[in-house]
């Protein structure tokens, strides 16, 4: 069975990284937008980190440009308008396709394990996917859902406890 553990993406500075790294928290995977109507959402999902990161929730941005041109910048403009505009501290990867030929492979999977109100494809940035600890994916919220709005999910998902990481000690 595939899970989130047999992926791996580009980080904004260019290193490859193995998103088995990530299998034992409870991952929120976002296409992310620097020039949207919704990205002051990045201030909510920096609220969730803060106040999840230690229970085990990691965050994953995937900036995307696919959606109106709203990413127009390069890796470093878009890692310096994170920090300076909201702070991000949660980890953020090298600009993906979402929908299309050249669909990153993540997102050919996400999407085909949970469809949203459009079907597969993304609708718009800020498209949210919710995995558990086992690196499974548990819930899709469309882009307008609010970061604070997942609490609950997110909060049920680290109660589950860290089960992939007791299966693999």
């Amino acid at each position: 069975m595939t899970t989130l553990g047999d992926f791996s993406a580009t980080t904004l500075t260019g290193q490859d990284q193995a998103l088995g790294d990530y299998v034992g928290d409870v991952v929120l995977v976002v296409n992310t937008a620097s020039k949207c109507g919704l990205t002051p959402q990045y201030e909510g999902l920096q609220r969730l980190y803060d106040d999840f990161a230690d229970q085990g929730l990691t965050i994953l941005g995937f900036p995307c440009d696919q959606f109106g041109h709203q990413e127009p910048g390069t890796e470093e403009e878009i890692g310096a308008f994170c920090s300076k505009n909201y702070g991000v501290t949660f980890p953020m990867f090298s600009k993906i396709d979402v929908n299309g030929d050249d669909t990153h492979p993540l997102y050919v999977w996400l999407k085909h394990k949970k469809s949203g109100a459009l079907g597969a494809n993304i609708k718009w940035n800020f498209t949210k996917f919710l995995i558990g600890r086992d690196g499974r994916v548990l819930k899709r919220f469309g882009p307008t859902k609010e970061p604070e709005k997942l609490r609950p999910a997110i909060e049920a998902a680290l109660a589950e406890g860290p089960a992939a990481e007791a299966a693999a000690g």
